[in-house]
């Protein structure tokens, strides 16, 4: 473990020159509209006042297409499934969006949005989705950096922010995910350990920090431009002005004929491309709400949820409702144990009290990646029917977890469609459900399950309270 003023210090100095302007012009300049395909609702961390649609039919993105949005997100909750079924699900997306493409001339940037600590379906879902596009053979750009959350690549090395040390990913606890553990914080091992081999460490190219701060966006754009088919580029970044400097040598790339490329990114890079500058939290007072009481569910099992669960019970008092898993994995044990929990958050809410529902923290593990991953959205799909039964609008909804977060938003709540906000704490989206069918408008807030300390939960709930 290195600590993080020492690696800081070490680095050259950032680029001189502020980009993030210029980028701006040129990303209107190029009338691109840029859609992200975020594979759990957390996505949403760096912006505001976008729409997130959470259906990818060729209609649904045309309409968007047509409206010229520069941007907009489309949640697809791939993490959720099984590397089969994520496949499928990009290959489907990428074609409908090619049709939507062909019906409207509009030009587009399609980003492949997954966790900043690397956790997801790579690289299947992003040749899937290449493949959907008629771009397989694209380079991949990989740019997993995400400030707010305490995420860096440096010298090729993903690291993890802990308190004030540098952690490399591989040595995390996120590392060890029962669906999506890895073992090589470089990432280019990383990127021939998710290949299996297909792409050696050797052969992917790297965007450093040396060419970021000293040579500027033309040495950018020369290494984009040398990119050859079926071949990936990491980008290296310790900074916002990192990201600046490389949207500038992307759009230089673009104007010399750069070949299509698909990104598969965390969420720090997306205000970079677009030139969106970036926006403080929201204040307590600026948040209009409506309803009775509040709801908290907290399905992330990662130890950092863990920790800011405990912060909040330590200091907040309302009552806590714990969810027996185990209960939610029989058929008899589901409908008692979701009847149970509902009824005690309908009685909570009735009376105008915010409420924590949250599941037992001991990790349910399969034998199998698939067994793991079917038991997590069987204990999700209790959380999402425990919600479905609430009788009463919230003035405002948490939910804690990524695939928690989209089974409620899409399944408990039946959203088509919803709006950024922006953020309620530095890395947490804060969204309204325009089109909640039991309660339009409600305030909602995606909070990612590795974000944050311990305090952060709190902090995002006191803003409400």
């Amino acid at each position: 473990m290195t600590c993080f003023n020492e690696i800081m210090s070490s680095l050259p100095d950032e680029y001189p020159v502020e980009l993030h302007k210029n980028n701006r012009l040129e990303f209107l300049n190029s009338e691109l509209s840029v859609i992200i395909l975020d594979d759990d609702p957390t996505g949403t961390q760096t912006i505001y006042d976008v729409p997130v649609l959470t259906t990818w039919g060729v209609d649904e993105i045309e309409k968007e297409l047509k409206n010229n949005v520069p941007l907009f997100f489309i949640l697809t909750n791939s993490r959720s499934l099984t590397p089969a079924q994520a496949k499928q699900l990009a290959q489907d997306a990428g074609e409908n969006i090619k049709k939507a493409i062909e019906r409207t001339g509009r030009k587009i940037l399609v980003i492949s949005r997954s966790d900043s600590t690397l956790r997801g379906h790579y690289p299947v879902e992003v040749d899937a989705l290449g493949e959907g596009l008629g771009i397989k053979e694209s380079p991949h750009i990989l740019i997993p950096a995400f400030f707010q959350g305490g995420r860096y690549t440096i010298n090729d090395v993903h690291y993890v922010l802990e308190g004030d040390e540098m952690i490399p990913a591989g040595k995390t606890n996120f590392a060890r995910d029962p669906s999506f553990g890895y073992h090589s914080s470089d990432l280019k091992d990383y990127v021939e350990e998710k290949t299996g081999g297909r792409i050696k460490s050797n052969e992917v190219t790297s965007i450093t920090l040396e060419d970021i701060r000293k040579k500027g966006p033309e040495r950018v754009s020369d290494v984009l431009s040398d990119l050859h088919d079926s071949r990936v580029c990491i980008v290296n970044a310790a900074s916002q002005s990192d990201l600046d400097v490389f949207t500038s040598g992307f759009f230089k790339a673009l104007r010399k004929g750069l070949k299509p490329v698909l990104f598969r990114t965390a969420a720090s890079i997306i205000p970079s491309l677009v030139g969106l500058k970036l926006k403080e939290p929201v204040e307590r007072g600026e948040i209009k709400t409506e309803g009775k009481g509040g709801v908290i569910a907290v399905g992330s099992y990662v130890p950092r949820t863990s920790g800011q669960l405990e912060y909040l019970k330590n200091n907040y008092r309302v009552e806590y409702i714990e969810v027996q898993a185990k209960r939610l994995l029989t058929e008899d044990g589901f409908k008692t144990e979701t009847k149970r929990v509902s009824g005690k958050v309908n009685n909570n809410l009735a009376n105008d009290k915010v409420v924590v529902i949250f599941t037992s923290r001991e990790l349910i593990k399969g034998n199998s990646t698939e067994e793991s991953l079917k038991i997590v959205n069987q204990i999700s799909a209790g959380m999402t029917e425990i919600v479905r039964g609430i009788e009463y609008r919230p003035r405002f909804f948490i939910a804690k977890g990524g695939i928690t977060s989209s089974d409620i938003l899409t399944k408990a709540f039946n959203t088509k469609k919803a709006q950024v906000l922006g953020q309620i704490i530095p890395g947490v989206p804060l969204w309204q459900l325009n089109d909640s069918t039991p309660f339009p408008g409600m305030v909602y807030i995606p909070f990612p399950g590795n974000v944050g300390g311990e305090d952060a939960l709190y902090k995002a709930v006191r803003k409400f309270t």
